[in-house]
């Protein structure tokens, strides 16, 4: 087991994944455990669990029992879940006492690892969801954008629109949560800078049921004229620092070069807890 752990990471979601189907044919390794005794994963992306499905496969639970074990790991009050957290969310509402479970000797970040890359892989995560999902990734694994896209054969493009969404203020994001906005929708309003403006915008889109052809057509009529000093170029080097700034921080970065070697880094907050957040990414403790 010490040379699975050795190469957990990197090693790619399907070989720990093929781990795990080797381990649920052998019966053996398969025991039942006390739901009571089990938590979830706390890196779980998923955060809205459909009611509807999870009664359907409660039902399916009270008839015929679970058919796949769930994955856990030793913790110091009792397991927590590595993957199958609907299952274990349906058998407690099927009123069942144990679980079928496989306990893997998995640590902090080959738990972290798994349990968000195998929710990703599902593709049933809502934007947001799936956007924390990578900025988790990034964060907590120090992934670089690339090194996702290969874990899940989805292009580097298509990891930096998602996390671009997390720049979007908290209105707006929850639009996209409840699936008031779509994701072409939500990207075409990211073109807006001022969050106040976002928000009216979104929900306009709501209100009057506006497409995204519509949309575009909005953002592209003509914004008031800036200064001279706002509408200068960025160079590319600027460019690709409020990326990378941008996905570290996952929110709204300007760099600004006031020339002479001199500039300033301005990042954007939308609350108290989003401002305790960016302190916490720069090792700032206020206490």
């Amino acid at each position: 087991m010490t040379e699975k752990k050795r190469g957990g990471l990197g090693r790619g979601i399907d070989a720990i994944f093929s781990d795990f189907e080797a381990d649920e044919i052998n019966s053996e390794n398969v025991v039942e455990i006390n739901l009571n005794e089990i938590r979830p994963n706390p890196y779980q992306p998923r955060k809205e669990f459909d009611e509807a499905s999870l009664d359907e496969l409660a039902q399916s639970i009270r008839e015929n029992g679970v058919f796949q074990p769930i994955v856990v790991r030793k913790s110091v009050n009792g397991y927590q879940i590595v993957v199958g957290e609907r299952r274990f969310r349906a058998s407690k509402i099927a009123q069942r006492k144990t679980i079928p479970a496989i306990v893997r000797d998995l640590d902090e970040s080959q738990m972290m690892e798994i349990g968000v890359l195998e929710n990703l892989q599902r593709e049933d995560l809502n934007p947001i969801e799936e956007a924390q999902a990578y900025q988790t990734l990034i964060e907590k694994l120090h992934l670089t954008q690339e090194q996702i896209s290969e874990k899940l054969g989805k292009s580097r493009p298509y990891i930096a629109n998602y996390l671009r969404l997390l720049t979007l203020p908290p209105k707006t994001k929850q639009l996209l949560t409840d699936s008031k906005l779509t994701m072409a929708q939500a990207r075409t309003l990211l073109t807006f800078k001022d969050p106040n403006k976002i928000d009216q915008v979104a929900q306009m889109v709501v209100d009057q049921g506006l497409t995204v052809r519509q949309l575009e057509k909005m953002v592209a009529q003509p914004q008031p004229k800036t200064s001279k000093k706002n509408t200068n170029k960025k160079s590319p080097f600027i460019k690709e620092t409020e990326e990378q700034l941008i996905n570290k921080f996952g929110t709204s970065v300007r760099v600004v070069d006031t020339k002479g070697g001199k500039g300033k880094i301005q990042i954007d907050f939308s609350s108290t807890k989003d401002l305790n957040r960016i302190l916490e990414l720069l090792n700032i403790s206020l206490n």
